[in-house]
């Protein structure tokens, strides 16, 4: 991979991380575009999302430090709670990644037409969701906006969307949506629950290279792989506001309108 190459991926990921369109799908598609070789290419995609993570952090910064006090209280408040909730969600996408990612390492160097056929899911999601009512009644007893099952079933469509060209944002978002979860709410839910995963991938990777059980950037490059954590995070922070605003506000069926027309230029072009 060339540092051009890693600078104008890195910018789609930050581009496209916040919107739901599916970052890693574009990702895939602009490497075949670029030509870019597919050796090397999860530990890039890893490390350009570690950089749109840091991003997030940064933008939610005093939600996850008002997070944290109230955890470290010691008692069961409305903090401890909500992280609760994160961990639930993230089961799915753990057993995934334990037990499936030699086969999720496999879907990143598939064809463009499965990613066209999973942009159209993406799509239809979207749709539904749209469908559905943007204004779902609340749950009364629900704290935090969201329930125990709520949480758990957003976190099967975020294990989903580890196949590229299904959103993560937009099928975790939709996927609340339709289960009742307030738009607002589910929103800000969606880009803190995959804050750990991320972290976690990026330092496990870490530890095997530390370790000599393994190797991380082989056919990338240790320049290629800074570059474009660079131009993630750069236009990640620059976009990240902008994009989750107009996530919380615009009709889901534009994107999935988007995703649709991609897809149909993959099928046709391809």
């Amino acid at each position: 991979m060339t540092w051009w190459q890693a600078i104008i991926l890195g910018l789609v990921q930050g581009l496209t991380e916040f919107l739901p369109v599916s970052s890693s799908g574009h990702l895939v598609i602009f490497s075949q575009l670029l030509g870019v070789d597919g050796e090397g290419f999860l530990d890039f995609t890893v490390t350009v999302h570690l950089a749109t993570v840091i991003a997030t952090i940064l933008v939610f910064w005093k939600v996850i430090w008002d997070l944290l006090k109230g955890l470290f209280k010691f008692k069961y408040n409305d903090e401890t709670d909500y992280i609760l909730k994160i961990l639930v969600s993230l089961i799915p996408v753990m057993l995934v990644g334990f037990l499936l990612k030699d086969w999720v390492e496999g879907l990143f160097s598939g064809s463009l037409h499965q990613i066209g056929f999973a942009l159209c899911a993406t799509s239809a999601l979207l749709i539904i969701s749209d469908m559905a009512g943007r204004k779902p009644a609340a749950v009364p007893s629900c704290r935090n906006g969201i329930t125990w099952w709520q949480a758990f079933v957003v976190g099967l469509a975020q294990a989903i969307a580890v196949i590229p060209g299904v959103s993560r944002s937009g099928s975790t978002i939709a996927t609340g949506l339709l289960c009742g979860v307030e738009r607002k709410g589910m929103a800000q839910f969606s880009f803190l629950m995959v804050l750990i995963p991320i972290l976690g991938e990026q330092c496990l990777d870490l530890l095997k290279v530390a370790t000599g059980s393994g190797s991380f950037g082989t056919g990338v490059g240790a320049v290629a792989l800074v570059l474009g954590f660079l131009a993630a995070f750069a236009s990640g922070l620059f976009a990240c506001k902008v994009m989750i605003a107009l996530v919380k506000k615009a009709k889901l069926t534009w994107f999935a309108v988007y995703c649709v027309v991609v897809a149909a230029l993959i099928f046709f072009l391809a």
